[in-house]
């Protein structure tokens, strides 16, 4: 009898979405490393064929993904900068875009670089404008990408409101959905053409893996995303598909409890007094918070804070932290902090930081699974 997995919760999606390994009926995916499988007669493979085309462990992980995001198409990259990169590969040469105007510095980067090689136009917006978001669109817009929630500012974009005006105009809306992931928010479901993840955040969720993927149910659109992942090759190992998958299992149990802990610091960090402002939507002084409520299943497990005092501040408070660690990347069981003007957003310029609220005492905190009492001991101790 077939398995309805249409019916099950995502709790128990993320266990069993890999299937069971048919032959021998192993309860973790198999690691096939073969970069080549033989053909029973030229040209004519059983299966699958070379290993950037193909490969048993990244089909596994590719279909697990797409039954998270409720996607009928996957494809697994070998980071979230590539899977970027591919969907930016489908537009022809003076194609426009529009773009949230608060996203990762590596996508700045990467369609700065489009807008330079492929002529690309590239708007950049708050979409939380509605008006300016529909008076962006010309003849030749192809694209709309945002994030929600936004890196690092922690904005909030309504995705059915925006997939619906861009469904006018005949136009695929991509929703990164890394810091959010599918337990939280299922973009696809709301509206959108396409998800893209850095797997190497919160779906690995264990910092030994960078990987990214795209979902849809666009058919015309992953025909499109098939030949450029085996046309350009950046690809995902085999190796780091099964820790992806490894780490897909406990996805639900990790996101609950980072994202409690999160609210509890929040809260806890926007009464401190060397704390200026803090970003989480959680807060009910987040102008996205009803949103945000209405949108996610929980507010996320990412928090932005300002310090008072600039640099200096920020620096000290970063080099202080004992059990968050000063590092890039986010989304993994262990809590991680780090400075987004000369870190991650780095490659922005300047005044284009300044005008987001990208400052020099911004400071970025990914909330992991550490006890909450010894966070906030570890927070209180560096901002004294």
């Amino acid at each position: 009898m077939p398995i309805d997995r249409d019916s099950w919760d995502l709790e128990t999606l993320a266990v069993h979405a890999d299937c069971r390994e048919p032959f021998l009926g192993a309860v973790t995916e198999p690691i096939v490393l073969s970069t080549t499988f033989g053909q029973p007669e030229p040209g004519r493979p059983i299966r699958f064929e070379y290993g950037r085309s193909g490969n048993p462990t990244r089909e596994a992980l590719e279909q697990a993904l797409a039954s998270l995001e409720g996607a009928n198409f996957g494809l697994a990259f070998a980071s979230g900068s590539a899977a970027t990169l591919n969907v930016l590969a489908t537009l022809q040469p003076e194609a426009h875009v529009i773009c949230g105007d608060d996203v990762y510095g590596g996508t700045f980067r990467l369609l700065e670089h489009a807008r330079k090689t492929q002529r690309l136009e590239i708007t950049r917006l708050d979409l939380r404008d509605i008006r300016a978001f529909e008076n962006a669109f010309r003849p030749s817009t192809r694209l709309v990408w945002f994030e929600t929630p936004t890196n690092p500012t922690l904005k909030v974009f309504d995705i059915t409101l925006l997939s619906a005006v861009a469904a006018k105009y005949g136009v695929r809306v991509v929703v990164d959905n890394t810091f959010a992931t599918p337990i939280l928010q299922r973009p696809l479901s709301l509206g959108a053409t396409a998800v893209v993840h850095s797997t190497t955040k919160y779906i690995n969720g264990h910092s030994d893996v960078v990987g990214g993927a795209v979902l849809t149910n666009d058919s015309t659109l992953y025909e499109q995303l098939k030949w450029t992942q085996n046309a350009l090759g950046a690809v995902p190992s085999p190796f780091d598909c099964y820790l992806t998958l490894r780490g897909i299992k406990t996805l639900p149990l990790r996101i609950r409890r980072s994202c409690e802990t999160a609210a509890q610091l929040g809260t806890q960090l926007a009464a401190h007094p060397s704390v200026e402002h803090v970003f989480y939507p959680g807060l009910p002084d987040h102008p996205d918070h009803e949103l945000a409520a209405r949108q996610m299943n929980m507010p996320g497990a990412m928090i932005s804070l300002q310090l008072r005092g600039g640099l200096e501040p920020a620096r000290n408070f970063l080099m202080k932290l004992r059990l968050f660690t000063l590092a890039e990347s986010l989304g993994a069981v262990e809590s991680l902090a780090e400075h987004p003007a000369s870190m991650t957003h780095a490659s922005i310029p300047k005044a284009e930081r300044d005008r987001l609220g990208i400052s020099d005492g911004l400071v970025r905190l990914s909330v992991g699974i550490e006890a909450p009492k010894d966070l906030w001991a570890d927070l209180e101790q560096a901002l004294a």
